[in-house]
């Protein structure tokens, strides 16, 4: 998919019902805005909702941002009339399709099926349109593997907390902060890897989900520190302080970066004819070989997707 590959550091929440908070969201340095006819819209402003989506879209101004409409989920009424309506009115200026609360691949391959009929029948360009699926419960969880193959649509992979603690009765009330009594190790870790390994497996984008304690800026950076450390490539804001926070999180540090560029160049030279034709070799103290090359395409890659640029540059060694 076209936007498979673009980052989504972070991934803003906007009210499809707020035009006030649309306008905003033009202004805001996100990658990514979805606006949203689910959980952030009353049920008697969702048909309202997807007008000024529509307008929205068409009237442009989201610059490079990733555009993205959060459709309700397929057990509700709204969910045809949401993808039909937003899709018809301004496709050609929508980048992706959030699917939440995902359960089984069937679902995916509904919403495929809709998409290519309303892409047809409109001369779009058919599967240019991806989709986000949002895992939200246990049956989504034990069905992702699945989920994440179900379309070629699917670009990313979403951990929704706040439905997933209420599906598996986690005693908290705070969204993605460990719960009371589990003071060893991640109470979410096996949920955000299962989500990671069928993501990577098949080239598909991890994204984790909010933190709702909007304000303590501090608290979103710690608890997106983990999913980052994991390997995931952003997580959604709810609010514009944490935007800065996200962009940073999921972006190499500066030297980080140039360090995986300087591999990239060494291994490239000592492979080489110029090189000696060696299969390993020595950037200062560290042992540089293949399996070093494919750590560093990952940091260089999400640097060069944040438009990072180099600061320190390697140079071969004298002959």
């Amino acid at each position: 998919m076209t936007n498979q590959l673009r980052p989504r550091r972070s991934c803003l929440a906007v009210p499809g019902s707020s035009q006030k908070f649309i306008d905003k969201a033009r202004t805001l340095n996100s990658d990514q805005i979805f606006l949203d006819l689910e959980d952030a819209c009353a049920p008697l402003a969702k048909p309202g909702a997807r007008k000024t989506i529509v307008a929205a879209l068409n009237e442009g101004g989201w610059g490079e941002k990733i555009r993205v409409v959060r459709v309700n989920d397929w057990t509700t009424e709204w969910t045809y009339r949401d993808v039909t309506e937003v899709v018809e009115g301004a496709g050609a200026n929508l980048d992706a399709i959030m699917l939440p609360k995902v359960q089984t691949p069937e679902q995916v391959v509904a919403l495929d099926l809709l998409l290519t009929q309303i892409e047809k029948s409109l001369g779009y360009e058919v599967g240019r349109i991806g989709i986000e699926a949002q895992i939200e419960n246990a049956l989504g969880l034990i069905n992702v593997d699945k989920i994440a193959t179900a379309s070629p649509r699917v670009e990313t992979i979403i951990f929704g907390p706040a439905d997933f603690m209420a599906s598996i009765n986690m005693k908290s009330l705070v969204v993605g902060e460990q719960p009371p009594g589990y003071d060893v190790g991640d109470a979410y870790h096996h949920i955000l890897m299962s989500i990671l390994m069928a993501a990577r497996a098949h080239d598909k984008q991890a994204i984790d989900g909010p933190f709702l304690q909007i304000r303590d800026v501090e608290a979103f950076t710690r608890v997106a520190g983990r999913s980052a450390a994991l390997g995931y490539d952003g997580k959604w804001v709810l609010h514009p302080g944490q935007i800065d926070a996200a962009n940073e999180t999921f972006s190499p540090t500066q030297k980080d970066y140039d360090h995986a560029e300087n591999i990239l160049d060494a291994y490239e030279y000592f492979t080489s004819e110029a090189g000696g034709k060696k299969g390993s070799a020595m950037i200062g103290d560290e042992m540089i070989d293949e399996a070093s090359r494919k750590m560093a395409l990952v940091i260089s890659g999400k640097g060069r997707a944040a438009g990072m640029e180099r600061t320190d540059k390697w140079t071969p060694p004298e002959s």
